[in-house]
């Protein structure tokens, strides 16, 4: 006599069941930081952006000013541009502008008190801008990098502004 056999024995049993959870987990708990990171870097990147206007601002009134003492309008050279990504911008005597982000959107794996980066004038090589001396003198390039007060960290920062 043969035996019939049931279709009722066919599929997966509890333990591979929970072996497929067990690595979802786990995969999902080391995709999750990275994720929060990569949340972060993106709107520390509409930081930037926000400050590219008085960027334009500064490098407009450093190059157009034939004063050579600039150290006293450099501060007034852009107004704060508050957004929700960006909670204040100045500017100092030197024309290192520095952006603070908006610590209720940038929560994540940043706390209240590392959300600032700058971005520093360069007049040629190295030389960063010095309000006192360099004005008619053209800016060559930009160099950011973490603010000196409440620094944010490197790691949030887009590549090209690492403080180099």
């Amino acid at each position: 006599m043969t035996r019939i056999r049931s279709n009722y024995f066919r599929g997966f049993t509890l333990i591979e069941l929970m072996v497929v959870i067990a690595i979802i987990g786990v995969l999902g708990s080391l995709a999750l930081p990275a994720y929060q990171d990569y949340a972060v870097r993106a709107k520390v990147s509409e930081m930037m952006l926000a400050a590219t206007q008085c960027k334009t601002a500064v490098t407009e009134l450093v190059s157009s000013t034939s004063q050579v003492d600039i150290s006293a309008t450099l501060p007034t050279a852009c107004a704060t541009q508050v957004s929700k990504y960006v909670s204040s911008m100045t500017v100092d005597a030197n024309g290192v502008i520095t952006v603070v982000g908006n610590p209720d959107t940038l929560r994540g794996n940043t706390d209240d008190k590392t959300n600032a980066l700058s971005l520093t004038p360069i007049q040629s090589g190295t030389t960063a801008l010095v309000g006192t001396t360099d004005g008619g003198k053209p800016i060559g390039t930009w160099r950011c990098g973490p603010a000196s007060t409440n620094p944010l960290a490197v790691k949030y920062l887009p590549s090209g502004c690492k403080g180099a």
